[in-house]
Order: structure tokens, then sequence, then C-alpha cells
């Protein structure tokens, strides 16, 4: 007998519906799986038997042969094991009821379903294909309770699933949960109040989130630059529904979402300077899984120790940085994934690290200050908009009653910015000046006869390139959106302009 029972693979975080086929008949007892199946398919045979068995069920003595469609697709991981359990069942006759559901778990040897990742992407690639109906493991139950508009059944083992669909007991689909963002500031343990002095350096992080553009700081080590860093987030705007399903999208699929079932806060990702350039990007030798500039979607990639990393792994970084997306190439196929993220390098202007201090000695030859500088491609540096100097603090700034502006009143003004932006590019299909090309330039950033020539001025004695000066109006545009102003004026590409003076080239 044929059966056929519906489930889905997953390329990249889209989803893609696979009908598995199973035929029983008699003659050399047999189990042959095709479709492309990978290893966790093919492995999946003795998981299915012994599932079947220990849930007081039978494994057919028969020739079985499993079909994976469509079968150009290659299927991956365990997900596959409980619709290949209910479609065999079916095919022998042990299961008469209708299964009009799409079918995802993974089975242990007892019977009981076990989680499997990137459940969310394939809830919602389901649901815009017009599925309806899910039955998954429990564990996945409030990953799946944030997609609205469909029927979602958790149960725990084969037995309640046999159960449920012959109708002997009864059980209610996962109930809808709402979105709630928690406090920033608490979750990352960090607050611009906290960091003593650095005013330029923590207006500088203001510009940069405002409007959504990469930020370089250097300076002496000791200096702040890292706890800087660590306050980012916790001035960017909270994250809305969807972006949060976007994030967490990305991180069902590599398979690091908590009990909570969404991502809640900004990504924040810190990876170590021996990352390679997969680790980055994305890729790997069966499954292409997303990297760390991924991973940081809609929040921020934090690159301490910048000369540190390997050049080839920094150079990966030029295109997602245009383009806000990745698109990893292997040779099973390619995948694009979504990168859109505030990166936030830092580095010592020397090999000593105090080259340029006010208060500190550099001990090092100017060949060498060259050769460590030279790990950074200049091409990567005209990409990131603001390069800021973080010089030592003062011992009278640390005990300094002097009150601090909060994280919570600089995000309130970052937050006012930004509905600025949304405005003004809600034609654009963006919502952060960074993001804007040419065109908007020129139709939203329209530059005055003496801004012009400080811009001039600026591109000659500083040698930039057309991306700098395309940067540095972005930023003026940021600077001016948080003064509220309509034009751009002079005092906004000064400032600008002085975030690039020091450009490290």
């Amino acid at each position: 007998m044929l059966s056929k029972i519906t489930s889905f693979a997953l390329n990249g975080i889209e989803g893609i519906p696979v009908e598995v086929e199973t035929d029983i008949n008699k003659g050399m007892v047999a189990y042959d799986l095709v479709g492309l199946p990978d290893a966790a398919v093919k492995e999946s045979k003795e998981r299915v038997r012994s599932a079947i068995k220990n849930s007081a069920l039978r494994f057919p003595v028969n020739k079985i042969t499993v079909n994976l469609a469509p079968a150009d697709v290659k299927k991956e991981g365990s997900q596959y094991d409980l619709p290949l359990a209910i479609s065999i069942l079916k095919a022998s006759d042990q299961l008469s009821a209708e299964c009009d559901f799409v079918f995802l778990g993974e089975l242990a040897l007892d019977g009981a379903l076990r989680p499997v990742t990137g459940i969310l992407p394939v809830l919602i690639s389901a649901r815009d294909a017009g599925f309806k109906k899910f039955v998954i493991p429990e564990a996945n139950a409030n990953e799946a309770s944030y997609i609205a508009g469909i029927e979602v059944y958790a149960l725990s083992s084969l037995s309640e699933v046999i159960a449920f669909l012959t109708g002997e007991k009864q059980f209610a689909p996962v109930k809808a949960r709402s979105f709630s963002v928690a406090s920033a500031s608490h979750s990352y343990n960090s607050d611009m109040s906290l960091v003593k002095g650095q005013k330029a350096a923590k207006r500088a992080l203001e510009i940069a989130v405002a409007g959504g553009h990469n930020i370089l700081l250097y300076g002496p080590p000791g200096t702040g630059k890292t706890m800087l860093a660590r306050c980012i987030p916790t001035i960017m705007p909270d994250l809305t529904f969807e972006e949060a399903l976007e994030v967490t999208k990305i991180h069902s699929v590599a398979g690091e979402l908590t009990e909570e079932g969404i991502v809640t806060l900004r990504p924040f990702r810190t990876p170590h300077h021996t990352a390679s350039a997969v680790s980055l990007c994305g890729g790997g030798n069966s499954k292409i899984r997303p990297g760390e500039v991924s991973k940081a979607h809609k929040g921020v990639l934090f690159l301490d120790e910048l000369p540190e990393y390997a050049r080839h792994a920094l150079e990966c970084l030029r295109q997602p940085l245009e383009d806000r997306v990745i698109t990893v190439t292997r040779a099973g196929g390619a995948v694009t994934f979504p990168a859109d993220f505030i990166l936030c390098a830092s580095m010592n202007p020397c090999p000593c690290g105090n080259f340029g201090s006010a208060t500190r000695q550099c001990s090092c030859t100017p060949a060498q200050i060259h050769k460590y500088r030279s790990k950074v491609s200049g091409p990567l540096l005209d990409r990131i908009d603001l390069h800021v100097e973080v010089d030592g603090v003062n011992y009278d700034d640390f005990i300094s009653e002097e009150r601090e502006e909060t994280s919570a009143e600089v995000k309130e003004r970052v937050e006012r910015a930004r509905a600025v932006q949304r405005e003004r590019l809600e034609g654009e299909g963006m919502d952060v000046n960074a993001n804007m090309g040419e065109r908007q330039l020129k139709k939203y950033c329209a530059l005055s006869p003496e801004c012009e020539k400080i811009l001039k001025n600026a591109f000659e004695t500083l040698h930039l390139s057309a991306r700098a000066r395309s940067r540095i109006i972005k930023v003026s545009r940021t600077i001016a959106d948080l003064d509220f102003s309509e034009n751009i004026r002079p005092e906004h590409i000064l400032e600008a302009v002085s975030y690039r003076s020091g450009d490290l080239k």
C-alpha cells in the first residue's frame, strides 16, 4: 500500500515542502530510502524501527520503499523521523485516520519525541504556503506559540500522536503567546552611566546607533573601549515583533534558542579573534548554517582587537557590510542569510597600544606601527563610518560625583531620531540612514554651497574615497536628525568629517 505524509525541509531560513511517500509490498525484506537523504536521515531507519516497536506497534517485515520528494532537494536533519514513522504505519494499514497535518520531530528509541531545530522558520514558510495544521515535539511548543493563523499540536511521543490521529485522546492546540521585550540594560549588565568621562566616544556611539552606522574605537588598552561597545545594545530601540521573528528564525536554524522560544533582545555577538571565515560568514561541510554576521542580524557584531583577526576572515565582511545580506555558496547549493547589523570594532593604535596617547609613551618603531595597522585593509576601514579615538580618563573623572547620562536617556533620543528616519524613508524600503543609496542621498541629503565647500576640502585634504564621501553625508544626515534639523548644516558636516580625520588608513 502507498501512503503520503507531508513534512518540511529547510534551505537556509526558508522552508520547502517535502512529501514522504512510502510503498510497502511483498518481496525480499528491505528498507530503501531515496530522495537525497543525508546521514542523519538514513540513520532514521533504526530510530523509527525501535520507536514503532516500543510503542506497541508492528514494524512491517516487507519490502519498504520510502521516497522524499522532491528528489532533487537534499534532505538533512532528524525532523523526518516522525513523518517517516507515520507514513510507514499508514502504508502498513496500522493507521487509517486522515493525516492532513505537517509532521516534524525526532524520535527516541522508546518513541519519545525530541525537539528539532528550525521549527519557527518552517512554520512560517508552511503557513505562507497554505498549510494550517501541524504536529511537532512538545519541547518546541514555546517556539511555535508566537505564530498566528495556524493550529499546532505539541505532543510528547509517537503513542500520543497515534492516539491523537485516531481520536482516542483529545489534545488542545498550542496556546498563542504575546511578545514582550526584556529590559536591555538589566539583561546586558551595562549602562552608559557606568562609563566615566569619554563624552566624545559616547556622542559617537549615539550617532552610530541613531543612524545604524558602523563604528571603530581605537586607543590605548584599558581606556574603556570594550565597556563602551557593550553599552551599544542598551541604547538601541527595542525589537519589534517582526524583527524578533527575523532574528529568531536565524537562531532557531543555528540551534541557539532558549526555552523562551523567541529572541527578545537585540543580539550582541563577540566572536573570538581566532574565528575563521566560515564561522563569521556561515557555511559548513554538509548543512549550511548561519555565521556570526547573520546571528548579529538587527543587533551588534563586536570585533575586539580587530588586527588580531585573520585578514582573510575580515575581508569576508566587506560584502555583508554593503548589502546587509550574505550569500553562502557551497557545492551543495547557495543560501542567503540576512546580515543587517552594526559593526563595532576596537583596536589599539600600535602594538604597545600607546601611540598618540596623552598620558603614555609609545615604544614602537614606525615600521612596527605600519605593519600592525596594515593587518586591517583600507577597503574594510572605508566601510566603517565613524573612527573614534578613545584616550585615558583622569583619576578625578572616576571619583567625580557628576551625574552621567543613563542608557535610557540616550535611547530616548535615538528612538526620536529613528522615528524621523522611518517617516522619511518609509517609501524606500529602509528605516535608517546607513542603508541609503546614492539616489536617496540626492533626494534627502541636499547640501548647501557652504557644506559642499567643507566636504570638498575634507575630501582633498584627507584623500577620501567616493564611498567615504557618501558615508560622511549619511552621518551628517543622522547628526541633523538628532538635532531635529530639516537640512544638513555646516556644523553637522564638520562633526561628521571629524570622525574620519583620524582615519587609520
